[in-house]
């Protein structure tokens, strides 16, 4: 076991990162939240500031579009934050010596799922931002531009967590069957 607890700069500045993209998950969830029922309230000043902007073709303004988007982004920013509250749980072991704990292979095992939850939905989210981009071009907005296709490095994190979470299993099983024989 490693004795340098707490003396690992890596180990605390991933901590620190951590710790600051939970925060700023949990302040993006707020916001997300406090949004969507500020668009049903402010509806019709947002409908008037729309129709000042881009005239008769606000009266198409794809609200509940908007409030779906932004409610499936609370979801994705939930399961980010909890990842995030995972991989600060495997730093955390990790500077106290234990880093084959079982608990860490059902933390990346937890992590691969919400990450791939974040890739599942994605796909709905996708869909309705290429919707609200083609209400945009339909009233000039061509600068409101969406990006949507398959983002292979999220699915190959989503592989490799699940095989890292069975290595940590193996491992973890090899260390008690080693300390059992000693």
């Amino acid at each position: 076991m490693d004795n340098t607890k707490g003396a690992d700069p890596l180990l605390l500045a991933g901590k620190v990162l951590t710790i600051i993209m939970q925060i700023a998950m949990g302040i993006g969830a707020l916001a997300l939240l406090i949004g969507i029922p500020a668009l049903f309230i402010f509806q019709s000043d947002i409908a008037a500031e729309l129709a000042s902007e881009v005239g008769e073709q606000a009266a198409d303004f794809p609200l509940l579009t908007v409030a779906a988007l932004m409610g499936m982004a609370v979801i994705a920013v939930g399961l980010i934050f909890m990842f995030f509250d995972r991989l600060r749980k495997i730093i955390g072991t990790v500077g106290e010596g234990d880093p084959f704990a079982p608990a860490n292979a059902r933390r990346l095992n937890a992590m691969a799922w919400l990450l791939l939850g974040v890739q599942v939905i994605a796909i709905p989210m996708a869909g309705l931002g290429l919707t609200l981009a083609k209400w945009a071009d339909e009233t000039g907005h061509e600068g409101i531009t969406i990006d949507a296709g398959l983002d292979l490095t999220g699915i190959l994190m989503v592989v490799v967590l699940f095989i890292l979470a069975r290595v940590f299993r193996i491992g973890a099983a090899m260390r008690d069957d080693l300390e059992g024989t000693v």
